[in-house]
C-alpha cells in the first residue's frame, strides 16, 4: 500500500547538448538530489525535507515519463524509449531525447536561453515503518525535518516553469500527518528544550553577522 502521490520541485542546472551519435538534442539534469535540504515547505506545519541517499533503492522506475509541467499531454519521453535514468552519489540524473514536436522545440529554445531551469519529480513512499522520519528542528521558523528513507514508485520527471514557493501547501500522506501529530503530543519539557535550542542557534547566527 502506498500513500498519496507527492511532487517536489528543485532548482537545478538543466543542460541542452547535442547527441554525439546524431544531430538530436538531449535535455539532461538532476530530477532530485540526495542529502540536500529543501526550501522550507508546508502550510500545515513548516518543515525542510531531505532525501536519503538510499531512498531509490528498490524503487519502481520501469515506467517513468518525462513531461513538461507535469502535463501528460506534453510528454517528452519514456523509459525504455528515449528517457534514460541514472542513480549516482548525487541523485537521480535524467537524459531525454525529446520527440520532434513543436512544444519540445519551443521548450529547448527556452532552456537554451536560460528562461526555464527547474525540474520536478512525482513519487510515492510506502506506508511502512522506516520509510520516512520526522524530527524536531532547532532551526528558527522551522518545525520539523522530514527525511525520506524510501521511495517505492517514481512516476515522472518534469521540466517546469514555476519554482517551488516555500509558502505553498505541500502534499504529504495521512501517515506523515499522523507522525507529526505524535510529535506534537510530546511532553512540555521537550517543546521547551526545542525552543531553547532554536534561540541558541539564532544567537550563534547573529554573532557571525
Amino acid at each position: 500500500m502506498t500513500i498519496g502521490l507527492e511532487t517536489r520541485q528543485v532548482t537545478t542546472t538543466i543542460n541542452l547538448r547535442q547527441n554525439e551519435d546524431s544531430e538530436d538534442s538531449i535535455i539532461e539534469g538532476y530530477a532530485l538530489k540526495f542529502n540536500k535540504p529543501s526550501d522550507v515547505l508546508g502550510g500545515w506545519v513548516r518543515f525542510r525535507e531531505i532525501l536519503d541517499s538510499n531512498a531509490l533503492e528498490g524503487a519502481d522506475v520501469s515506467n517513468v515519463v518525462a513531461t513538461f509541467n507535469h502535463d501528460q499531454n506534453q510528454v517528452l519521453g519514456r523509459t525504455g524509449v528515449n528517457l534514460d535514468l541514472e542513480i549516482d552519489n548525487i541523485g537521480l540524473k535524467f537524459r531525454v531525447r525529446p520527440t520532434d514536436t513543436q512544444f519540445a522545440r519551443d521548450l529547448m529554445t527556452n532552456i537554451k536561453a536560460g528562461v526555464i531551469n527547474q525540474c520536478s519529480f512525482a513519487f510515492t513512499i510506502p506506508d511502512e515503518d522506516g520509510s520516512e522520519e520526522w524530527e524536531d528542528s532547532t532551526e528558527d521558523g522551522v518545525d520539523y525535518t522530514r527525511t525520506i528513507r524510501k521511495i517505492d514508485h517514481l512516476y515522472d520527471v518534469s521540466v517546469v516553469t514555476t519554482p517551488a514557493y516555500p509558502d505553498t501547501e505541500v502534499t504529504v500522506g495521512a501517515r506523515s500527518k499522523a507522525l507529526v501529530e505524535s510529535l506534537q503530543k510530546e511532553p512540555a519539557w521537550k517543546q521547551e528544550k526545542r525552543d531553547l535550542l532554536r534561540k541558541l542557534n539564532k544567537k550563534q547566527l547573529l554573532k557571525g553577522i
